[in-house]
Formats: structure tokens, C-alpha cells, sequence
């Protein structure tokens, strides 16, 4: 029995060895910087206090629009109400009441630069296709990819106005390591998938052989001693 077990354990530590390193490597990684630090919190400022002269109007049509949400939020052109119709989002003019146009290029620029901190220059404005985003940004809404040129990428809700995620050169690293660390390198997101079943099974199950080898071990040590 010890002999059939110390052959499975030898061939199951040479097939579960590369993910575990591939897993330590991975944790390992991401923990080197804080979260926060990773997202590039630090690279935007807070958004500035609403202030208004005068109350806000509300946009006309409310009344008869499938509403889940009306929300009074800062942009860099003044406050605006971001209006969640479901299936889409509108954005309005909170001092007139009129319904503003979807960002173009430069009001995602300018609401970049508004709030960015850090010291790199514009390197360019690109749309970025619902059904063909980008890897560092994976969701199917209109959106501006707002490029620096340390290689840091804004990206810009296009109906909001919203910027929805800061992607640094160490983010996209972190984010490669994540997809690795729960072997999903494609979407980065399925961690219930069979091939992280399989090997972590297969691990659980080295290692319970490890634990009934080790004494097994002893006894045969002790054994021979006397």
C-alpha cells in the first residue's frame, strides 16, 4: 500500500506542480501593491461639490419614461442628472432641465482632465465598440478610451459621462495574473470553471496521499531504529 501510494503521489505532484506554482506566482503578484493603488484610485481626484444657484429642474418627459434611477451627479461641465431609463441612460442639464447630447471625444477628454492627478500628457481619444471592447475594459457599452502616454487608459461612459474604470500598465498585469491564478485567461471573470475543479481536486487529493504517507513514514523509521 505505502508503495502504490508514494508512485501516485510522485505522478500527482508532477501534475499538479506547474498550477500550484502557477497559483503561488500569481497570489503572489497581486499582492505586491495595494488594491487601490492597482485600480489607480490615486491618479483621479474626488469629484468637486455640486453647487448650484438655483434648485435643479428635472427634465421634462420623466413622468412617462420607464424610470429605475435619477441621480444628481458632478460632471466637469456642471451637475448634471444621469437618468437610468432601463435599457439606456440619458443625461440632462440639472439648471435647465434639457437633455444633453451623449459624450463626444472631447467632453471625455475634458472630463479626464479635470480630475486626472498624475503628470503624463494626452496621447489620443478613441471610441471604443459595444461589441468589440477592449481587454482592459470587457463591457458592452458605448464608451471613450482616453489614452496618457504612460500608458494609462480612462474610459468614459459615452451616455453617462461617467469615467467607469482607470486601467494602469500594472492593472492590465494584475488583471493577466487574476486570469491565470482561476485559469480563465479568456473572460477573467469564470472561476467555477473544470479546469480549476480538476486541478484543485487533484491537489486536495496529493496532498491527503502526502498525510497518510508521512506516518506511514515514521513507522517505518522507528522501525528500523530498533
Amino acid at each position: 500500500m505505502r508503495k502504490t501510494l508514494r508512485k501516485w503521489h510522485l505522478w500527482l505532484g508532477w501534475l499538479v506542480g506547474v498550477p500550484l506554482l502557477f497559483w503561488t506566482l500569481s497570489g503572489f503578484f497581486m499582492v505586491l501593491k495595494p488594491i487601490e493603488e492597482v485600480r489607480g484610485e490615486h491618479l483621479l481626484k474626488a469629484p468637486a461639490p455640486i453647487a448650484l444657484a438655483a434648485p435643479p429642474r428635472l427634465p421634462a418627459g420623466l413622468d412617462a419614461a420607464p424610470l429605475e434611477a435619477v441621480r444628481l451627479e458632478p460632471r466637469a461641465r456642471g451637475p448634471v442628472w444621469v437618468v437610468d431609463l432601463g435599457e439606456r441612460t440619458r443625461i440632462a442639464d440639472a439648471a435647465t432641465g434639457e437633455w444633453l447630447a451623449p459624450y463626444g471625444a472631447n467632453d471625455a477628454a475634458a472630463e479626464v482632465a479635470a480630475r486626472y492627478r498624475g503628470s503624463a500628457a494626452l496621447d489620443g481619444v478613441r471610441a471604443i465598440d459595444p461589441a468589440d471592447p477592449p481587454t482592459d475594459w470587457r463591457r458592452p457599452v458605448p464608451a471613450w478610451q482616453v489614452a496618457m502616454d504612460d500608458g494609462t487608459r480612462f474610459y468614459v461612459e459615452a451616455e453617462s459621462g461617467r469615467i467607469a474604470a482607470t486601467r494602469t500598465g500594472w492593472w492590465r498585469a494584475f488583471d493577466w495574473m487574476w486570469g491565470l491564478h482561476i485559469m480563465d485567461l479568456e473572460t477573467r471573470e469564470d472561476f467555477n470553471n473544470n479546469w480549476l475543479r480538476i486541478f484543485a481536486a487533484l491537489a486536495m487529493l496529493a496532498t491527503l496521499m502526502a498525510l497518510v504517507l508521512l506516518p506511514l513514514a515514521t513507522r517505518r523509521k522507528k522501525r528500523a531504529r530498533g
